[in-house]
């Protein structure tokens, strides 16, 4: 029995060794969580149970149970590289088979699919078109290399102030081309139907400063923005305080501030025509110099993907270059009640099994799942000084289990010598 008992602790040392060897290789392996070998006494029993004289059997491996301490946040240079700081995994979906992982070192496959080095799915929920996400099923993220569709200018909100001391211009009646004709002028970016870029220029003439009366003419590509009636130009008022008052077109005034133009057909474009409304409400008369505060309009061109981003509740969007951002989804989290019960998977992942409960899928930052970090990795949580104490540990375990097996075969050989 005494070599059994001992082989068994030769047994035992010898996982304890594999375990610590393993944990000591994988120190630098992302997401990696140590392993710590558990052991349990053994006792021969009979009928009558364990009796108070009764030696030892040996021991046993009990189990070789992982320890999901948190590891070093370490920073990267890719926006696909996720940590994760508290609880929870990132899913992955292999062929529909789901693993979760704490390895965030994500990549793009040729498809465009968010994937880990084994090309493993990463698995998130869906955006919907008012902002929020479908909480209620998993997707997988594929980055589109298309171009996004333009977006023709409908609106533009001239923020400006005309200058109160100006008088009527000398020349008449107004032209574009000679900068006697009007007192100010300003320009922005329009965009037609197919993305195509034109300038959109204002021209402001002071037709009747004693009545704080300004008269707008505006052109697009060089062509006159029609208005319905006999003129394409309309006049804004202005208050005696310089505040906004109204806007005439053809004969009807209104004191809202908006103008809307007649269709626009773009020479030699081939877009649809271009419709626009002005927005003069928040223009102003002062008596300082012409000033143009802001000059917004709502239209872009198409533009390629040029960067990803993810934020901390791990919201995914794409930056592109037409200067617009556009939600692709949400990453999911997925935690269990016992994650000590999970079935190892290799490649640094873990599947589901009875003993690690139920799974419970969330978002970053809700239900006691950790934060996402974007552009970090988190590093192994394996402690190299402390594995190597362990090391030295288990070496004089082995050693000594040897020793009482080498000590039994003397006790053996001096019995059988015995004359």
């Amino acid at each position: 029995m005494a070599f059994r008992t001992s082989l068994s602790g030769l047994d035992a040392a010898a996982t304890d060794l594999s375990v610590i060897g393993n944990n000591i290789a994988n120190a630098s392996t992302n997401g990696f969580k140590e392993s710590r070998a558990e052991f349990a006494d053994v006792f021969t029993t009979s009928f009558s149970g364990v009796g108070s004289s009764t030696p030892g059997s040996g021991v046993r491996v009990a189990s070789v149970s992982q320890q999901f301490g948190q590891g070093n946040v370490e920073f990267t240079s890719s926006s696909l590289d996720l940590a994760i700081n508290g609880e929870g995994f990132f899913i992955l979906s292999d062929g529909g088979t789901n693993a979760y992982t704490r390895a965030g070192a994500f990549s793009t496959d040729r498809d465009g699919f968010v994937v880990d080095s084994s090309g493993r799915q990463l698995q998130t929920f869906a955006a919907n078109t008012n902002g929020t996400f479908n909480t209620g099923s998993l997707a997988s993220l594929q980055l589109s290399t298309n171009d996004s569709a333009p977006n023709p200018t409908s609106t533009v909100t001239p923020v400006l102030n005309l200058d109160a001391t100006q008088t009527t211009p000398t020349v008449a009646p107004f032209s574009a081309t000679n900068a006697n004709t009007f007192n100010h002028s300003t320009s922005t970016t329009v965009y037609d139907s197919i993305g195509n870029a034109y300038p959109a220029t204002m021209y402001y003439v002071a037709t009747d400063p004693a009545n704080n009366d300004w008269t707008v003419h505006t052109t697009v590509n060089g062509q006159v923005l029609p208005l319905a009636g006999a003129n394409d130009f309309f006049t804004l008022g202005f208050n005696g305080d310089g505040s906004f008052q109204d806007i005439t077109d053809n004969g009807t005034t209104t004191t809202t501030g908006q103008i809307t133009f007649d269709a626009l057909t773009i020479t030699g474009a081939g877009s649809n025509p271009l419709t626009l409304s002005y927005d003069y409400s928040s223009t102003t008369q002062f008596g300082s110099d012409f000033a143009v505060n802001s000059l917004a309009q709502n239209g872009f061109a198409s533009g390629r993907l040029s960067g990803i981003s993810v934020d901390d509740t791990g919201v995914i969007s794409a930056t592109f270059t037409n200067g617009q951002t556009s939600t692709l989804g949400q990453v999911a989290m997925a935690n269990f009640p016992n994650t000590k019960g999970l079935r190892q998977l290799g490649d640094t992942s873990w599947g589901e099994t009875f003993a690690a409960g139920d799974r419970v899928v969330g978002s970053s930052g809700t239900s006691g799942f950790g934060g996402i970090q974007s552009g970090a990795l988190e590093a192994s949580n394996v402690d190299i000084a402390s594995q190597l104490v362990s090391l030295i540990t288990a070496q004089r375990n082995f050693q000594a289990n040897a020793q009482a097996i080498s000590t039994e075969s003397e006790i053996q050989t001096a019995i059988i010598n015995i004359r």
